[in-house]
């Protein structure tokens, strides 16, 4: 049965050297749009990042490239901004992360995109979003992960509490950048859909000031959050007897599940705890209580028993466990696909799904301009309807 992918027969131009950009463009694709990379002669820096594989290529790079076309074009050059100009005239979204001082000459101007495209949607995606004082700003992943605030709440809870000297820390990989493409990728579609042409501007910072909400809304009541005391009042990871779990219980039935999963115990009969609030200044309390409970069980019993309950448990994995736990399995999030020189290895498909069955990725990452021959078409295209 063919899948329903909502953005059949959409056209993406990805102009992007950045993670984030590139994100927005890979969760476009999952979602069915055709995907046109349009890479400089010294190709996309993703390319050469790491991690990567024992050949020297990028696992980054294979996964974030997956399901999507190449072409090669200097747009330095009038010729190349010719052609990247045809390209534009089928495509509904452009993402584009060049900085603000390279728009003018390589055509990426906001309003020389407008003139020429006044249907298309120009997706601006950079560290600090194409205004502001900061808009000239560069920002990698370690200065967005803090400069969104989260960095400085990091380690917290078990790692805070089992590493309580660490300092300040950046998560692993590219959470601050990949947040920034979701974000990019959700505002590309909601102008598509206003089925108006406009320039989108996608600060990765203000995405990431969304992930430390609760943060924020603290400063009003005049806390302010540190990594050695950011935490749930109770759950969080937990130490079972052969790993680890993590435990999240924000409804009154969950917390009922909990006490039942536990045993009834006697310190949870008094009906204080029937009240939301006095839980949370009990917190340390309880989560001693849990502590103890979990220490003398095995994850896997204590999971399965807890979810029949409807308690939000789950196993703390390692990776290995991510990539062969029974869920991710059911879900069929992840997908072998052969990549030169490496050979099969597993890709996460997508973070969502339309139907019963998960997103199938097409092909894995294109080779440098294996996808040339749009360039021409386009051009043809072009002429054919001046």
């Amino acid at each position: 049965m063919q899948q329903d992918t909502p953005l059949s027969g959409i056209r993406v131009i990805e102009h992007a050297s950045g993670v984030a950009g590139a994100w927005a463009g890979r969760l476009l694709a999952a979602m069915g749009a055709e995907v046109i990379m349009v890479e400089p002669p010294g190709l996309c820096p993703l390319r050469q990042r790491a991690p990567l594989f024992e050949n020297g290529s990028s696992a980054l790079f294979a996964y974030l490239a997956a399901d999507k076309r190449s072409v090669v074009l200097d747009l330095a050059t009038s010729e190349g901004r010719g052609a990247f100009d045809a390209l534009l005239a089928g495509a509904a979204i452009l993402i584009d992360d060049a900085p603000l001082g390279e728009r003018d000459a390589l055509g990426l101007d906001e309003a020389g995109i407008a003139g020429r495209h006044p249907d298309l949607v120009h997706l601006s995606v950079l560290p600090f979003g194409a205004s502001g004082p900061k808009a000239d700003w560069k920002g990698e992943e370690i200065n967005l992960i803090h400069a969104g605030g989260e960095g400085y709440l990091l380690p917290n809870g078990l790692s805070a509490t089992l590493f309580p000297d660490r300092p300040p820390l950046k998560i692993a990989g590219h959470f601050a950048e990949m947040q920034g493409g979701v974000a990019a990728a959700l505002a590309g579609l909601a102008a598509l859909w206003s089925g108006e042409g406009q320039f989108v501007d996608v600060s990765v910072q203000d995405a990431n000031l969304a992930v430390g909400a609760f943060a924020l809304q603290r400063y009003g009541d005049g806390s302010i959050e540190h990594r050695l005391t950011r935490s749930f009042r109770y759950g969080g990871v937990i130490e079972c007897r052969d790993g680890y779990v993590e435990l999240l219980t924000l409804e009154e039935r969950q917390w009922r599940g909990l006490v039942e999963l536990m045993g009834h115990p006697e310190w949870a009969a008094d009906d204080a705890f029937n009240d939301a609030v006095e839980r949370s200044a009990r917190g340390e309390m309880i989560n001693r209580e849990i502590h103890a409970f979990a220490r003398a069980h095995d994850v896997e019993d204590i999971v399965a028993r807890a979810q029949k309950l409807g308690v939000p448990m789950a196993r703390y994995n390692t990776p290995e466990q991510v990539l062969s736990g029974a869920h991710e399995t059911a879900r069929g999030i992840f997908q072998k696909q052969e990549w030169p020189g490496v050979g099969a290895i597993s890709v996460q498909t997508a973070p969502f799904r339309f139907g019963a069955e998960a997103p199938r990725l097409a092909a894995a990452a294109p080779q440098p301009g294996a996808d040339q021959a749009l360039v021409s078409s386009a051009a043809e295209k072009r002429r054919a309807s001046a």
